[in-house]
């Protein structure tokens, strides 16, 4: 991917976003030519020249300092996700391609032995561990359980984005679909800021990109989330609709990694279908074990 354009994209459309009343400037006149903050705007609230402002959002962050990069970050009103994509990008950009695609982390397909043993002791919630182009490198039972329809017709490894965009299935069992599907978009451009030259990922991308418009839409938006805890509504072939909620932890020994956890309210219809769920996922295990 063009480090550059994509630092460009992505600042000019956090500009564009913000008014100059939402930024307490005065609106001169009634008609502007551009959406959002005209870039000596921009640059008046980062306290910068418009010279170096254009500069900066012309993609070219060599050499630019923290200090401006939080300046940056305040005058277009980025969220947490959104400033450490701004880091991230200011990161490539001094490192430099060759540096960064040597420095670039191997990833297996697998995880660690000991990780895997850790998922397994976990009986009562299902989880996983994705990478950051969200490949699912390590499942418990009653995660593959959970969520059967994202392993089931997965050659391979089993990638979320490919099953969220290219698995009409994906849009039975998440009931919201759209709004994962946008938060998908979002976590793998947070990746890309971090690892433009992984090749794995770029093919992701682009695989995504050509074979589903709603990808190339929510891509083009340059949006950015972080994903730590929320709520899944998912609607299982087994139960029927079923709301979890999660949390996503770093795996602080395997850079790149993070364990989703999923749990029930204890008490509620929820938590009796994740315990059908579980008995089933036991069952089937007992007889897969006497088959083998």
């Amino acid at each position: 991917m063009d480090h550059r354009s994509e630092t460009r994209d992505f600042l000019t459309t956090r500009r564009a976003r913000i008014t100059p009343e939402q930024a307490g400037l005065p609106a001169y006149g009634t008609s502007r030519r551009v959406p959002g903050l005209r870039r000596e705007e921009a640059a008046m609230l980062a306290g910068v020249s418009v010279d170096y402002y254009t500069r900066l959002e012309r993609g070219n962050l060599t050499g630019v300092s923290e200090s401006v990069l939080e300046a940056l970050a305040r005058a277009l009103r980025l969220d947490d996700a959104e400033r450490e994509h701004l880091y991230d990008l200011a990161r490539q950009a001094n490192t430099g391609p060759r540096a960064a695609r040597t420095g670039r982390r191997r990833t297996t397909g697998a995880v660690r032995p000991t990780v895997q043993h850790l998922l397994d002791a976990v009986t009562g919630a299902p989880a996983y561990v994705r990478n950051g182009r969200l490949d699912i490198l390590g499942v418990n039972p009653l995660g593959r359980a959970v969520f059967a329809p994202v392993f089931q017709d997965a050659a391979g490894r089993p990638n979320l984005a490919r099953f969220v965009f290219l698995d009409a299935a994906s849009q039975d069992f998440y009931r919201d679909w759209q709004q994962l599907a946008e938060d998908v978009v979002a976590l793998l451009r947070g990746e890309a800021g971090r690892h433009p030259y992984d090749k794995d990922l770029t093919d992701l991308i682009g695989e995504l990109s050509t074979r589903s418009e709603p990808f190339r839409t929510w891509w083009a938006a340059h949006n950015v989330r972080l994903h730590r805890s929320g709520v899944k509504r998912l609607h299982h072939p087994l139960v029927g609709d079923l709301t979890l909620a999660y949390e996503s932890l770093d795996l602080t020994a395997d850079q790149g990694l993070r364990l989703n956890a999923y749990s029930a309210e204890p008490g509620s219809p929820d938590q009796d279908a994740l315990s059908l769920i579980a008995s089933w996922a036991a069952a089937d295990q007992r007889e897969k074990s006497t088959q083998d």
